[in-house]
């Protein structure tokens, strides 16, 4: 009984193969044209790639670590605080923002505000924040 059940499961599974089959070359044929040109497709997407990775694929050496123009930032005699204070203006960040990052008063980053402006002889934040990008103070 096993055997019978086995064979006439194997005779199913066969039929149904041979039905997709079937169906598959239909489908194959009616589609012809379009089963090439998504084949065409891939062997030019496949070769893209490919030639991507092989031409494309060396990299640009490291940028040089930023050292923020030490010479620059002596003879200005801007301090390390002014500094900090400085890429944080960059940054976008407003007085009060700029006091609670660096654990100060307001009034504290307003002196130093004030005294970058002196050094880098700016009446704006966004004059200080470009000439000190001029001078290599900022990336």
């Amino acid at each position: 009984m096993w055997r019978r059940a086995l064979l006439y499961g194997l005779a199913l599974a066969a039929g149904t193969g041979l039905l997709q089959w079937l169906d598959y070359r239909r489908l194959a044929r009616a589609q012809s044209e379009t089963v090439y040109v998504v084949g065409v497709a891939l062997v030019f997407l496949a070769l893209g790639v490919w030639a991507g990775v092989r031409l494309l694929g060396h990299r640009a050496p490291p940028a040089p670590p930023f050292d923020g123009n030490p010479q620059a930032q002596a003879a200005l005699g801007i301090s390390p605080r002014e500094r900090e204070v400085l890429e944080l203006l960059a940054a976008g960040l407003a007085n009060k923002e700029i006091a609670e990052r660096l654990n100060v008063s307001p009034h504290t980053v307003k002196t130093h505000v004030a005294r970058l402006f002196e050094k880098l002889g700016a009446r704006r934040r966004t004059e200080a924040i470009l000439k000190a990008r001029e001078l290599g103070l900022l990336r």
